[in-house]
């Protein structure tokens, strides 16, 4: 039998928005969005819908395609939850019809006692010991040393600039990671 493939867990803001890039800079490739999100709406409760700013968010629409090619499942592991499926996916040529699964954060200004940032415990339940890559703006080492204790399975975590977003050097990395996957698991 087969094992499955392994996850890759995708953030919106940083990855694949380069939100930290210069506001008067949008990136190469990168196409300009207004948006109102229901989390963001909710983070402005008592305010009239009309009244609220939308987010400026920059998407490439190749980045779709590029992560489909990828050998990997894709799962949002962003703050954006359910909201990515709506606003984002279909923004960056993922198709308007596939849902991609999502990783629940729950109260997302929590601050965890030992350091690691708030998704991190949960991206670990979630892949339940399957080899996982996660794409995110805000890993650390202490994240990468709570996964080392808790995740029975490979696992890349990827920091991506947040003011570049997904390069051809973080695809290559990812490639090349699922790629000594593949290696290790033929060794068997």
């Amino acid at each position: 039998m087969d094992s499955p493939r392994p996850l890759l867990l995708l953030d919106v803001d940083g990855p694949l928005n380069p939100c930290d890039a210069p506001p008067h800079r949008r990136p190469a490739g990168y196409q300009t969005h207004r948006l109102k999100p229901d989390v963001w709406i909710a983070q402005h409760a008592g305010l009239p819908e009309h009244r609220i700013k939308p987010l400026r968010v920059w998407l490439n629409p190749a980045h779709g395609p590029a992560l489909r090619a990828l050998p990997f499942d894709l799962v949002w592991a962003t703050t954006w939850e359910h909201d990515a499926n709506e606003w984002i996916g279909w923004r960056i040529g993922l198709s308007r019809t596939a849902d991609l699964p999502v990783i629940e954060f729950g109260d997302q200004f929590v601050s965890r006692p030992d350091g690691t940032y708030m998704k991190t415990w949960r991206v670990v339940e979630y892949a339940a010991g399957r080899p996982f890559a996660w794409v995110d703006d805000q890993i650390t080492d202490i994240d990468r040393a709570y996964v080392d204790r808790h995740h029975d399975g490979p696992a890349l975590l990827h920091w991506v600039d947040p003011a570049k977003g997904l390069t051809d050097t973080d695809f290559a990395a990812l490639t090349d990671w699922a790629a000594r996957l593949d290696t290790a698991k033929e060794s068997f």
